[in-house]
């Protein structure tokens, strides 16, 4: 499993590791209202996947916006923000954040996404915070677990790998 912290503190993460080459997992989590949503509903698209503890801190926050933007400049992406926040907290800050161009969808019913992405924190009940690509045809091409929860992903480095995916 990929070694992550919070707030310089180990974390444990449950659920598999995702590798680059692997099929992508599946997964169930809500939409802001309430329906399911599956990887099988974006399938055709490459898919970027940004995951983040809580979307009303700074970081993830930072994250959502910056993604959003970018995922206006990209062809045939699908980017997804997942987080165990409630869905109404959710559509609310999507609301007051002026979010459009990303779905953000909630892990908090089954952690179903936390675990077969191998990025539930087992201590806090949070989604230690990574990004995934996965092309058209369900193929995971860039992964990465940030080694440290409050801080940023490598942005440009998931952009290019959403280019890039097929």
């Amino acid at each position: 499993m990929a070694n992550v912290t919070f707030k310089g503190n180990p974390v444990t993460l449950i659920g598999n590791e995702v590798k680059v080459g692997d099929k992508a997992p599946d997964f169930k989590v809500l939409a802001n209202d309430l329906s399911e949503v599956t990887l099988a509903d974006t399938k055709g698209f490459v898919r970027l996947i940004s995951v983040v503890p809580s979307i009303d801190t700074g970081v993830c926050d930072a994250q959502t916006r910056r993604f959003n933007e970018e995922a206006a400049k990209l062809d045939n992406v699908k980017v997804l923000t997942i987080s165990v926040d409630l869905p109404f907290a959710q559509k609310r800050w999507c609301g007051a954040a002026g979010i459009e161009n990303v779905q953000v969808l909630s892990d908090h019913r089954d952690v179903s996404f936390g675990q077969a992405y191998g990025v539930l924190i087992k201590e806090l009940r949070l989604l230690a915070r990574a990004v995934f690509v996965i092309d058209s045809n369900d193929t995971v091409t860039y992964v990465e677990y940030v080694p440290e929860v409050t801080n940023h992903p490598n942005y440009e480095a998931a952009v290019e790998a959403a280019k890039a995916a097929k």
